[in-house]
C-alpha cells in the first residue's frame, strides 16, 4: 500500500511540473511577442512618420495647385479677356455672334441673382469639360450674380451655395454626369428647400423630365435653355416650364 501512495504522489508531482513548465513557456512566449512587437513598432515608427510627412507634403502641393487653378479661373472669367472668351466659345462650338445675342436674352431675367439648375446625367457628360467656363460666361456676361447651383441625375439632386468659385468647384467634383433619369421635378424641390428664392432660375439640360414638375411650387420664374442639341420633346417641356412660371425659353446654337 505505501508503494501505491508513493507512485500516485509521484504522478501528481510530475503533472504539476509539466503544468508549471507549460505556464513558464507561455509566459516566455508572451513576453517575447510583446518585446518583438515593441521592437517592430520602434523600427517602423520612423518609417511611418516619414511616409506621413511625404503624404502631407503631397496634399499641400495638391491643395496649392487647386487654389492656384481656382484663382486663375476666377481671374480669367471675371476680367473676361476677349481672347479667353473666343477660346471658350470655340471649345463649346458656339459662334460669337450667337452667344452675344443669347446674352441679350439673358438680360431679361428679372432680379440680380440667378440659381442654376444643371442636368448632370450621362447625356451631358460630353459637355462637362467646357460646362463651367460656358456657364460662368453666361452669368457674368448677363450682369447677374450666381446665388446657387443645383444638379440633378438619377433621382438625386444636390444644391450648392457660397462663392461662385466654390459652387462651380463643387459642381465639377460632386456632380456625377452619369445615369439616365432626368429628375427635374426633384431638382426644383431641392433648390427651393436649400436656397432662398432667386430673381430667376436658369434650367440647363438636354432631355425632358422623367418625374413630375410641380410648377406652382417653384417660387421664381424659370428661364430654360435646351442645351447642346435640338429635341422637340425637350423644347416642348422647357417651353411649358417657362410659360407656367413666368419665365422664357432661351436658345443657344451649338455648331
Amino acid at each position: 500500500m505505501p508503494k501505491h501512495r508513493k507512485a500516485s504522489w509521484s504522478f501528481y508531482e510530475n503533472f504539476a511540473d509539466v503544468a508549471m513548465l507549460m505556464l513558464s513557456m507561455f509566459i516566455f512566449l508572451f513576453v517575447t511577442t510583446i518585446i518583438t512587437a515593441r521592437l517592430n513598432e520602434e523600427n517602423e515608427l520612423p518609417k511611418l512618420k516619414r511616409q506621413l510627412a511625404a503624404l502631407q507634403e503631397e496634399l499641400q502641393i495638391t491643395e496649392a495647385d487647386k487654389e492656384r487653378f481656382k484663382e486663375d479661373l476666377e481671374r480669367v472669367l471675371v476680367t473676361d479677356p476677349e481672347g479667353q472668351i473666343d477660346i471658350i466659345l470655340e471649345a463649346a462650338s458656339v459662334g460669337r455672334k450667337d452667344f452675344d445675342l443669347f446674352v441679350q436674352g439673358l438680360k431679361e431675367i428679372p432680379g440680380k441673382e440667378v440659381h442654376l439648375i444643371v442636368d448632370a446625367s450621362g447625356s451631358m457628360h460630353g459637355v462637362s469639360n467646357f460646362l463651367v467656363p460656358i456657364l460662368r460666361l453666361i452669368v457674368t456676361r448677363a450682369g447677374k450674380e450666381l446665388a446657387a447651383i443645383t444638379w440633378f441625375s438619377d433621382r438625386s439632386a444636390e444644391t450648392y451655395t457660397g462663392s461662385m468659385g466654390e459652387m462651380f468647384d463643387n459642381l465639377m467634383s460632386g456632380a456625377p454626369f452619369s445615369g439616365n433619369v432626368e429628375n427635374i421635378g426633384r431638382a426644383f424641390r431641392s433648390a427651393a428647400q436649400n436656397a432662398a428664392p432667386p430673381g430667376a432660375y436658369l434650367l440647363i439640360g438636354d432631355e425632358p423630365s422623367d418625374d413630375t414638375i410641380q410648377y406652382s411650387n417653384i417660387p421664381s420664374p424659370v428661364f430654360t435653355l435646351p442645351f447642346g442639341r435640338s429635341d422637340s420633346s425637350t423644347e416642348v417641356e422647357y417651353q411649358t416650364l417657362a410659360d407656367k412660371t413666368g419665365g422664357k425659353m432661351l436658345h443657344l446654337d451649338f455648331k
